[in-house]
């Protein structure tokens, strides 16, 4: 069992927050655990043994709501004190990543290391507090700071890589994209993708080409293959396999424990999906957060057969186009409450070495809302993140980012329930458009720094009808574009210039 003792703004606290908190074991990889609160502690009882570490949304002072990690601890009579354990999770991650990136005394690096040591300075100041209050006070304010320059480390380690990228016109020539809602038929906002983006990715949906069984209704995507091929704009295709609620027919459910009848009903789908538009489309994420998302509850065994299955149908189908394999909410957080799923980077690895002939792994990163897997990291986390499946060897496209511009109630269309935007978290303040339009053009320097990652795709281009996330399209439903929308077009050209050899400025 461990316990955190929490205290918060030098006060008891009361009442404790438990929303996103999980546990974490070796390799990353999230424990099953009973956490409660109870008398101002934590209480995390694991279902294994040996060391973890507690992740779990907390306010950052001067601003921002976001999951920070501890150390990994061994179990203890006495309770560890959290914020002190945060802080110090924190400062051993900088110092990993650090050396990971050689920036220890890289020139122009001052500046962070003063801060990063004035951080660590307020961790021995909290070790040597003579009350845990006072620790936890201490602690909070190095907690600021070390978040402060743990993501100062990231854009200065991503401003390094993205100018080297450019200098030796690194980029793909289709490197921008945005996921387009096959159901809009708003011709003012189609008019605005070109600007923005290199290409669509159109998401087929078993649940709406084939609502009923045999009954098939390619209408709204045929008009948008139609219209990509009009305005010659390149398409890929996204959620070909895919088991969360929202893609699959109803009238599937019907064969939920004959997995050989689903296999089969999966290799028609698939098929009959590429053969008809596998002229027009260059990019298949063939399979699509499986380990996660797994409505018929099948095994590892069964998942891994599916995966397979599906790639290979793919590359024989289409062979000159690119399979993707997708990975959804890359942090895994969903394995410590069911273990039917798979760990991401456990799933990415057995398809490694299971020799599927695939082209590249697809993540995606969509956050900003209270349910699992959305909660808000901060740029140091999602480039950590994204640098781990640099151990791979393999093309990494990022299928779905986006945030939302708005911190109010809302739903999501692609998963169950209600949430408040503003329950997932916060970067630096409050969701607004102008904080989404920071947030991308931070993220996207740093995803574009690493030269593996190949495409960034924004998860949803509109807001009109159907969306993933509330308030994270790049336009609203009445076809005004966002601050983010033209940070993307800004961002595009950019990058183009870059493609075409000329000058580009540097990331800021």
């Amino acid at each position: 069992m461990l316990r955190f003792s929490v205290n918060n703004n030098g006060s008891a606290t009361e009442k404790i927050d438990l929303d996103g908190a999980y546990l974490v074991g070796s390799d990353n990889v999230p424990l099953r655990a009973d956490i409660q609160s109870k008398n101002n502690e934590f209480i995390c009882n694991t279902k294994a043994g040996g060391p973890a570490a507690l992740a779990l949304l907390w306010p950052i002072k001067g601003g921002g709501r976001m999951v920070l990690e501890t150390t990994r601890l061994p179990e203890r009579d006495q309770p560890y004190n959290l914020q002190v354990e945060l802080l110090r999770g924190r400062l051993m991650r900088i110092a990993q990543k650090r050396e990971d990136w050689g920036l220890f005394d890289f020139e122009g690096i001052e500046e962070v290391a003063k801060l990063i040591d004035l951080a660590r300075d307020q961790l021995i100041l909290a070790l040597q507090a003579d009350t845990p209050l006072d620790a936890a006070e201490i602690a909070d304010k190095g907690i600021a700071m070390a978040i402060m320059a743990s993501e100062q480390l990231t854009a200065f380690h991503a401003e390094i890589f993205l100018n080297r990228r450019k200098q030796v016109s690194g980029f793909p020539k289709r490197l921008l994209g945005t996921r387009i809602n096959p159901k809009s038929t708003d011709a003012s906002i189609r008019e605005l993708i070109p600007a923005s983006c290199d290409y669509i990715s159109i998401p087929f949906s078993w649940r709406d080409i084939e609502p009923r069984e045999k009954e098939l209704n390619w209408q709204a995507t045929d008009d948008w293959i139609d219209w990509a091929s009009r305005h010659h704009v390149p398409v890929r295709g996204s959620g070909l396999v895919s088991f969360t609620k929202a893609n699959v027919p109803d009238w599937l459910y019907i064969w939920e424990h004959d997995f050989e009848a689903i296999r089969d009903l999966v290799y028609e789908h698939v098929t009959r999906i590429i053969k008809r538009y596998g002229q027009y489309v260059s990019v298949w994420d063939v399979i699509s957060g499986i380990h996660a998302s797994n409505c018929f509850q099948f095994n590892f065994e069964q998942l891994m057969e599916l995966t397979r299955m599906a790639v290979s149908v793919a590359k024989q189908t289409a062979p000159r186009s690119l399979a993707v394999i997708d990975i959804v909410m890359p942090w895994g957080e969903y394995y410590a409450s069911n273990q039917r799923t798979i760990p991401p980077m456990l799933y990415a690895e057995m398809v490694m070495q299971n020799g599927l002939n695939f082209d590249a792994f697809g993540v995606q990163c969509c956050l900003g809302v209270g349910a699992e897997g959305r909660y808000v990291r901060d740029i140091f986390s999602i480039s950590s993140m994204l640098d781990r499946f640099a151990n791979f060897g393999k093309p990494v496209h990022v299928t779905g980012i986006q945030v939302p511009s708005e911190s109010s109630a809302g739903s999501g269309d692609a998963w169950e329930g209600k949430v408040a935007a503003s329950a997932g978290g916060a970067w630096h303040r409050d969701w607004t458009p102008d904080i989404q339009r920071a947030w991308m053009r931070r993220v996207y320097h740093i995803a574009l720094s690493k030269p593996f990652i190949e495409s960034l795709t924004w998860q949803d281009f509109s807001e009109d009808g159907t969306h993933f996330l509330p308030h994270a399209g790049l336009v609203c439903a009445d076809g005004k574009p966002k601050p983010a929308y033209e940070e993307l077009v800004e961002i595009k050209r950019d990058m183009s210039s870059d493609v075409d050899g000329t000058a580009t400025k540097a990331a800021s």
